[in-house]
């Protein structure tokens, strides 16, 4: 319990900043407060001047109920209005620290996380946090305030009888406990159910070609509604919670109503009383109902949005990205590998005690396999993978010393799967810190990678949109403009995970040229596929398991009739 209420008040803190907004919430549920106890007050006031033919009072009757109306408008205007200012701010603020969060948070996180669940929590999780946050505080304000007006005025009129409502109060709140554990539960399948349906959509939206290729629409849809009927199951659960939650406590309110009336229609207990003031009296008891009723329905809101507060807040305090180095080289692009070992969170070990020592300026090709370990070992440069062990020095700086944007910022990869925004062909090449450079230096990169003539054939030439994932545009004329992007950023260090093997050989032939443009005065690892980079390569390594099982110039390997010249016999299309 006291963790809940840790949570809740690092949810409201997020609410500090609107407190001038809050105490005009207040005011208008206040003034929204003050018509619903007016209400009774007026019915009493009505029936003596019926009573005693008060008719100056009776003509202001009419008058009197526009007024309490306007007010009663005017204050849950004032109240709801500024409650959703507070809640929108609210889902805005938190929405742009979990994404800011997410952009600062290790690969391995990624690769333990579907894109589908990561989403759910930023867009569906995210927005049930207004249910325990503003739109449970307007309620609890709002039907407080009239719940405290009303059994203020009940006490002041006659406490003893007001006696027999607050006796009630203890089985409600037992109530509302019990209803509030089921539905935390609840609340928290029905989010883990939202992230596996928006992890099936996602999934067949990214993947529509391949859906539509295989004939797996029908397979999908059943999995899409597998999913959704498992949400819908968890929802529907809330709900059966939530309506018999509220019918038990007015069924309570009602016998303690009941049991109010019986004894305020007693002779003994009536004689003092005037008829306006027990109508007004039993009316303003009868309307306590619905705030109570309210203030029970609330349980839910507070429920899903304590589940949802939980979720966020877990993924807000991951630990990010490690960044202690204080190092910020110039870097010339000379890389030692010292008895670097790989192990991944479930145990898999990509690499065994390495070593390898990369000269700047020298070109080295990593072959081998597929699972030999070629990826994971590169993904050490930039640190989107850390080191379990060894040593990895850069220019003689030990990585971990180099600030990570620093050392990212002097690496460029081109990556197996190339990534493209949906946004213009200029901004996918000149993208993120690289976003100052000039139109000549865009159209220098684009030349250099043998991909300014197809972009001017586009329609828009540099100022086309691309679509999502850049799919309008073929295999190849994705990989230059992603080899553009690489010498645009002009690093000491060029990584190329070279894909080229399911290409045409006039793709090809432009990429090799583009490769070989982009490698000159650079130190470059090439994950290589064809004969031509390899070939051509200062020095080859042969990876199986995460090791080095040969190395060497491509002559020297293959006079060896090892393992690089089986490979170089298959002529490396397993790959």
């Amino acid at each position: 319990m006291s963790q809940d209420f840790k949570v809740y008040l690092r949810l409201l803190s997020y609410l500090k900043r609107f407190w001038g907004v809050a105490i005009l919430i207040v005011i208008g549920f206040a003034i929204n407060a003050a018509t619903e106890v007016s209400i009774a007050k007026l019915l009493e006031k009505i029936i003596t001047a019926i009573q005693h033919r008060d008719q100056s009072f009776t003509n202001l009757i009419p008058f009197l109920v526009v007024l309490l109306m306007f007010f009663r408008g005017v204050g849950s205007f004032i109240g709801g209005y500024f409650t959703a200012v507070i809640s929108r701010n609210l889902v805005f603020d938190i929405r742009q620290e979990v994404f800011a969060k997410l952009l600062r948070l290790p690969s391995q996180y990624y690769l333990d996380n579907t894109s589908g669940h990561i989403t759910a929590k930023i867009m569906y999780n995210v927005e049930q946090l207004t249910a325990a946050s503003s739109d449970s505080l307007k309620t609890i304000v709002q039907q407080g305030l009239i719940t405290l007006g009303l059994l203020g005025y009940l006490i002041y009129t006659n406490w003893r009888l007001t006696l027999i409502i607050l006796i009630f109060a203890p089985l409600i709140g037992l109530l509302i406990r019990k209803a509030s554990k089921r539905m935390r539960k609840l609340s928290l399948q029905v989010q883990d159910t939202m992230g596996d349906v928006n992890h099936v959509v996602q999934e067949t939206v990214n993947g529509n070609v391949v859906v539509k290729g295989f004939g797996g629409q029908a397979f999908e849809q059943e999995r899409f509604k597998a999913t959704s009927i498992e949400n819908l199951k968890r929802g529907l659960k809330m709900v059966v919670v939530q309506q018999l939650n509220s019918p038990i406590v007015q069924f309570i309110m009602s016998i303690a109503m009941a049991t109010i009336m019986w004894i305020a229609l007693r002779p003994e207990i009536l004689r003092d009383t005037t008829a306006g003031e027990f109508v007004a009296y039993i009316t303003a008891a009868g309307m306590l109902s619905k705030p109570i009723k309210a203030l029970t329905d609330v349980n839910e809101k507070l429920q899903r949005g304590m589940a949802a507060a939980h979720s966020v807040f877990e993924l807000i305090d991951l630990p990010e990205e490690k960044n202690t180095g204080t190092l910020t080289p110039v870097l010339q692009g000379n890389i030692q590998f010292k008895d670097v070992n790989l192990i991944y969170s479930d145990g898999h070990h990509a690499i065994h005690d390495f070593n390898l020592q990369v000269k700047t300026g020298e070109t080295v090709a990593l072959v081998g396999r597929s699972g030999a370990g070629k990826t994971s070992l590169v993904n050490l440069l930039p640190r989107f993978q850390e080191l379990s062990s060894g040593q990895l020095l850069l220019d003689q700086y030990a990585i971990d010393d180099i600030e990570v944007n620093c050392l990212r910022s002097q690496i460029a990869m081109v990556n197996q799967q190339v990534v493209l925004f949906n946004r213009t062909v200029r901004e996918n090449i000149a993208y993120g810190l690289l976003q100052d450079a000039t139109d000549e230096q865009v159209i220098a990169a684009a030349k250099a990678a043998y991909a300014h003539d197809f972009i001017m054939a586009l329609p828009k030439g540099y100022d086309t949109q691309l679509g999502a994932q850049g799919l309008n545009l073929s295999g190849g004329q994705r990989q230059r403009i992603a080899i553009a992007r690489a010498i645009l950023k002009n690093a000491p260090i060029l990584i190329l995970d070279e894909a080229t093997s399911a290409l045409d050989n006039e793709s090809e032939y432009f990429i090799q040229r583009a490769f070989d443009s982009a490698m000159q005065n650079r130190t470059t690892i090439v994950i290589a596929h064809r004969l031509s980079t390899i070939e051509n390569a200062d020095r080859i390594v042969v990876m199986d398991q995460g090791r080095i099982v040969e190395h060497g110039s491509h002559a020297e390997l293959i006079q060896k009739r090892g393992a690089y010249f089986q490979l170089h016999q298959r002529n490396f299309e397993e790959n």
